[in-house]
This record gives C-alpha cells, structure tokens and sequence, in this order.
C-alpha cells in the first residue's frame, strides 16, 4: 500500500510539473485561429496581422480558420468547444462577446464562462455613415432627417447580431425612432457596396470596415462615436462634438482560448499578444485601420474578463427583442 502511494506521488508530481514545461515548450505544431467571420472583414484582417506576428515570434504557424454564420456565434461555439490545449483559440469580437447572448436566446457558450480571455487586440471606433448624396451636410442635419416620420430612410446592416447591426439599433433607440426601413445584407461589404451605390440611405460600422471609402469621397462620415478624433480620419467630428454626446460606442477584437486551457499557455500568448502590439510594424498596420490599440493593464486577461462582463451587462437592455 505504501508503494502505491509513494507512485501516485510520484505521477501526481510528473502530471503538474508537465503543465509548466508544456507551456515553456508551446508550440510544438501549429496553431488554429477560429475567425467567426467571412475573409476579408476587420476581425479577420486584425486576425492575420496578429497570426503573423505570433507565427514570426513563437515559431509555429498560427493558421486563421473563417468559420461563418449566425453573427459569428458558429464559430464561437467551436471555438468553445475545442480541446483547451492552446491549440484551438479564436478572435473574437463585441458581438460574439457582448451582443450575443441579447440576440440568441439559444446561444450556446457563455461569453464570460466558457473561455481564458487572453487579451485585447484593438479598439474599433464605429462611424455613422451615409451615401455620399444623401441630403444632410451633418449629423445635427441627419438626426432631424431621421426623427421626420414622414421621411423614408433606409438603413442597412450585416446581418442580425452584427457590429453594424448592433451599433445602429443602439442609435436609433437613443433617437427614438422606428419607422425606418431596415435591410439585412449577408456581410459588410454588400450592405456599403448597395450604400455607395445609392441603394441605402445609411449605416454604423467599424471605421476598419470605411476608412477607405471615406477618403475617397464615395460615402460621406458624420461624426465618429469616441471622445477623440482618428487619426486615419482627422476631419471627421466626434459624436460628442457633432451634437449626439451619449452615442458612444467602438467595436473591439480580442483573443480568447477555450475554458480550461492551462494558464501558463494563456499567459504566454497575453505576453505575445503584448510584444504584437508593441512591434512597430505590426503597430503602424493595426492603426491604418483606424484602431485603437490598448495600453498597460489594458492588454491583460483580467481587463478583458472584467470588458466582456459589462459589454453583455451594456447591450443586454439594448438589443432584447430585436429581430431585424
């Protein structure tokens, strides 16, 4: 009997000394970054940039997997539900962390309970949108068009549980408006392609997803929803400044691995991700975007537990009952 007990001892020692060294050793192969989006739109442009930087510094291919549907909870489902071995992590972003529990009532994962938060990846600050002639020189002009009954608006969006979707349906609660006509796209970039084209009337997004059409005159921004002005777009008001104070709102991306994955991993990707942020390369390409990158303790695993905690607690009274 005693024997017995010296060799549980003993694999009782191995078992929690593997976990360290397991950890000082990752990654052996090649890790999986679950993107619950189509290719191309921010979360996953964000997600290839850091992907690269972590395939550069740790050594093994951080490979970005898109897996779409249902407002990017499809792919957080998987992404929970994978092996926590540091293997499988995802990109995830305020809707599949913060709005989705609101819009699917079925949902899932828990957002604050069925993941390790690794960390922030970037802030991205959503803009109100219109095509280029819509008749509103600013948003003082557009909230007026918009509060008129008798006005037909058309507003389009992402689909439901998106950023646009969210983020509009935030505006036009704080506005006190219903009666716009409101069009559901399959992804960002039909919803802005039938906005440039003069289709729809206007739009939120994330200023990744606008930038470009911005400069270029092909849309026109009324105001960005932060306290300061972007850089990448250094003559477009705040809300703050435009007339509309309390609309305050960024998109974000950030980096979780599935529940149960063992700290010392989580920890080594959050010193990564750090590292990333701090690389001027990767930098310099993350604010082109427009975003907003966190600094200090804003780049750790308790300040994003702590971010999806209240961003659930903030889109909850929102977004309950909305169905377009």
């Amino acid at each position: 009997m005693k024997r017995l007990v010296v060799m549980a001892a003993a694999a009782l020692g191995l078992a929690l000394a593997a976990g360290p060294a397991a950890a000082q050793n990752y990654p052996t192969r090649p890790v999986t970054i679950i993107v619950p989006f189509a290719a191309g739109g921010p979360t996953d442009i964000v997600a290839r940039i850091v992907a690269e930087y972590f395939s550069k510094t740790l050594g093994q291919q951080f490979i970005v997997e898109n897996i779409a549907g249902a407002g990017g909870t499809t792919g957080s489902t998987r992404a929970a539900q994978a092996t926590p071995d540091g293997y499988t992590i995802e990109m995830g972003h305020m809707g599949t962390h913060g709005a989705a529990p609101a819009l699917y009532p079925n949902l899932k994962y828990d957002p604050a309970k069925d993941f390790e938060p690794i960390g922030m990846v970037a802030g991205t600050p959503i803009l109100i949108v219109a095509r280029k002639d819509f008749p509103a020189a600013n948003l003082k002009e557009f909230i007026a068009k918009a509060k008129d009954t008798g006005s037909r608006i058309s507003q389009a969006h992402a689909g439901v549980g998106s950023v646009s979707h969210s983020t509009c349906t935030m505006l036009t609660s704080q506005l006190g408006v219903k009666h716009h006509r409101v069009v559901a796209y399959r992804g960002t970039g039909p919803a802005l392609n039938d906005m440039v084209g003069g289709q729809v009337d206007y739009m939120c997004d994330q200023i990744v997803n606008l930038v470009e059409q911005v400069r270029a005159g092909a849309i026109k921004a009324y105001a960005i929803a932060i306290p300061e002005r972007s850089p990448a777009l250094p003559d477009v008001p705040t809300t703050k400044e435009a007339g509309l104070p309390d609309y305050q709102v960024s998109a974000w991306n950030a980096l979780f691995a599935p529940k149960g994955t063992p700290k010392e991993i989580v920890a080594k990707l959050n010193d990564t991700l750090s590292k990333a942020l701090d690389d001027p390369a990767t930098r310099q390409r993350l604010l082109e975007l427009g975003s907003v990158l966190p600094e200090g303790n804003g780049r750790s695993s308790g300040a994003l537990a702590e971010l999806v905690k209240s961003e659930v607690a903030r889109w909850d009274p929102i977004l309950k009952g909305a169905t377009q």
